[in-house]
């Protein structure tokens, strides 16, 4: 998930509404957001970067997350200009040894093979850009590949 940017009630509802998850990320831009969510769900993994509305230091700047013996990039975007492509994304992605990189900052849904990586921005949880209905992404890291999917918040 990503850009909820105080909308604490869409990131709860994302987790509520995915049980079987075995790991949530926020993509930045909701860090207050990210603070409850633990307080209110202790016992799941919650993974958060840092985005460019993010003033405080508790989130990295990204993350690399292994699964399966996949690496997978996470990131806000806005240091990667992804609002002009996801090129230097993608390239960061490969330099860390990535197959995938995950980011948010344009409020825009995106899936794509760019570069031979596999790249997703979920869209906005709360207050997308696109003009879609708020969303979130569905990642799932099999021995096949990864599969990605994005997915509408429910009401």
């Amino acid at each position: 998930m990503s850009d909820s940017h105080g909308s604490r009630s869409q990131v709860e509802k994302i987790i509520r509404a995915n049980p079987e998850a075995d790991m949530f990320i926020h993509l930045g831009d909701g860090e207050e957001d990210v603070a409850a969510a633990r307080i209110n769900f202790p016992d799941i993994d919650l993974r958060s970067v840092r985005g460019n509305c993010d003033f405080s230091r508790k989130s990295p700047d990204h993350l690399i997350i292994e699964a399966m013996g996949r690496k997978i990039f996470c990131a806000h975007g806005h240091r990667y200009y992804v609002k002009d492509g996801t090129e230097a994304l993608c390239f960061a992605a490969q330099d860390n040894g990535c197959c995938a990189a995950l980011y948010g900052h344009t409020h825009e849904r995106y899936i794509s093979r760019d570069d031979g990586i596999d790249v997703m921005n979920p869209g906005s949880c709360s207050c997308p850009r696109d003009g879609m209905r708020p969303s979130y992404g569905y990642i799932d890291v099999t021995e096949y590949g990864i599969f990605m999917n994005i997915i509408e918040v429910g009401l």
